[in-house]
């Protein structure tokens, strides 16, 4: 079975599942690979005939991150290429609610605390800063400096307050004290730039990393000489790793090698299962946490998809060139 859905051509760069609606996902995209034109965010549900637009708004740069509020199903924030986060409602049709213009470059991570009371959140651009900020958006908090390359991903620890991860182009992985606005540990993590890195949701010690070098580390933040699990596999660079929801041991990753990838770092033969059926760089993936093992994940041609083990669901934007730029989403089980 496929559902298609079609609207005008971008590239996609982040798929976020709804903390709160099961069959909800928001996608950040860009024209001509973010390099020119504008961005759009869209909000996308399932639905037993088809894939329904629920909201589609449009951005004067590129969008490259996009993350939902932890605190309101409606409230969304997505990161551009002017510099700027933009908070978006899922009930306003027209602009945002706020709009933060404070990096120097382009935002290339976003992310919301899932820290209950803790309602915040932190950017990280290709200015080399991460900032940290409260959802008015007014003025950021805190700015935090030290990496020596541009910020690709900035990740809130699910355990402890105050703290979160960032993965530069400087190859290093970094643990930042918000507090004390301060770098707790930096690692060298990769001898190439780290495009993503992610908590485990089951232990606060551990850490995944996704580089150009196509490995995915697992670090165990007390000791860091050397790499808890070492995964290789992937042909081309890693865009993004994910923890599951469900399992201390288990990671996604998806790359520019098409391909998503499934790993369990505890297992003599990590690898669990290739996804393949993309035609394109992926660029996104996330795990549902209403759905056991389902993932959702995006294509440079703006794809994203939902995949299980026992079912595959497809969401593909796809760009084509026979009736002008199309956008088609594809939903296949």
């Amino acid at each position: 079975m496929t559902k298609v859905f079609r609207s005008p051509a971008h590239h996609g760069y982040a798929v976020e599942v709804s903390p709160f609606i099961p069959n909800r996902v928001a996608c950040a995209a860009s024209q001509y690979y973010g390099l020119a034109g504008c961005g759009t965010l869209l909000v996308l549900d399932e639905t037993e005939t088809g894939v329904s637009l629920v909201r589609s708004w449009q951005w004067s740069d590129g969008l490259f991150d996009v993350a939902w509020s932890e605190a309101n199903e409606h409230l969304l924030v997505a990161g551009g290429g002017d510099g700027s986060l933009q908070l978006w409602d899922v009930a306003n049709h027209n602009t945002p609610l706020r709009v933060a213009k404070e990096h120097a470059q382009e935002v290339y991570s976003v992310d919301w605390s899932q820290i209950r009371g803790e309602n915040l959140l932190v950017s990280g651009s290709w200015d080399q800063t991460a900032k940290v900020w409260d959802p008015a958006l007014t003025q950021s908090l805190t700015t935090l400096r030290g990496h020596e390359g541009v910020i690709y991903s900035t990740i809130w620890s699910p355990h402890i307050p105050g703290c979160f991860a960032s993965a530069s182009g400087d190859g290093t992985l970094r643990v930042w004290d918000v507090k004390a606005a301060a770098c707790r540990l930096a690692v060298p993590a990769h001898k190439a730039e780290i495009l993503s890195c992610d908590w485990c949701k089951y232990d606060q010690n551990i850490v995944a990393t996704g580089a150009v070098d196509c490995s995915v580390c697992v670090w165990d933040l007390r000791n860091v000489r050397q790499p808890v699990s070492q995964l290789g596999g992937h042909r081309y660079a890693i865009r993004r790793v994910k923890f599951s929801p469900y399992s201390k041991t288990v990671l996604a990753s998806c790359s520019y090698d098409f391909t998503v990838r499934f790993w369990d770092f505890s297992r003599n033969q990590p690898l669990l299962e290739t996804v393949e059926h993309h035609s394109e760089f992926v660029c996104g993936l996330d795990f549902n946490l209403h759905v056991p093992n389902q993932v959702t994940h995006t294509i440079l041609q703006t794809c994203f998809s939902f995949v299980e083990k026992s079912q595959i669901i497809t969401v593909a934007l796809k760009m084509t060139t026979t009736s002008g730029q199309i956008v088609q989403i594809e939903l296949s089980k």
